[in-house]
């Protein structure tokens, strides 16, 4: 790994100062440690993320990587600019889910895991948003949307576009 540039912290130097606020340190580390590989990796945990915080914190890749694909806010695979995750889980699922689902693939073109084609947006269908008093649960860019409906979609669709 490189040396960090003056005034910058290197992974390795977080994950241990992110370390000792955990008393089990090791593996209590273990999902901030991932985030922060996540966000210094380009948003997903590509094989050399894995690697980076198996060395921070002592464990091996493949235990990082049983962590990291339990939880659905850790990336496996690059992903676009901007994330739209559509819960669906029974609560959401209830209310119609899988409609909103449907009418995010139809308004950008991509089934659930899929990047448009000019890489600006991945859409994924989650397990649970946590959100069960307010369903269908959308999180945009990690901001949660609650009680949308298939007719929000394109509104939903058009503001993330507008920002880039």
């Amino acid at each position: 790994m490189p040396a960090p540039k003056r005034g910058m912290t290197s992974f390795y130097d977080e994950v241990q100062e992110i370390r000792t606020r955990y008393p089990e340190g090791t593996r209590s580390a273990i999902l901030p440690a991932l985030r922060l590989a996540q966000e210094r990796h380009g948003g997903w945990l590509s094989r050399r993320a894995f690697e980076e915080v198996a060395d921070a914190l002592d464990l091996t890749p493949a235990y990082c990587y049983s962590i990291a694909s339990f939880y659905d806010m850790l990336h496996l695979d690059p992903v676009g600019a901007h994330t739209i995750e559509v819960c669906t889980n029974v609560c959401c699922g209830l209310v119609n889910a899988q409609a909103v689902l449907d009418a995010f693939e139809r308004e950008l073109g991509v089934g659930p895991g899929e990047t448009t084609e000019d890489g600006a947006i991945t859409l994924r269908a989650v397990e649970c948003l946590g959100g069960c008093s307010t369903p269908t649960i959308v999180a945009v860019d990690h901001r949660y949307r609650q009680s949308v409906t298939p007719e929000d979609v394109a509104a939903i669709v058009e503001e993330l576009r507008e920002r880039e």
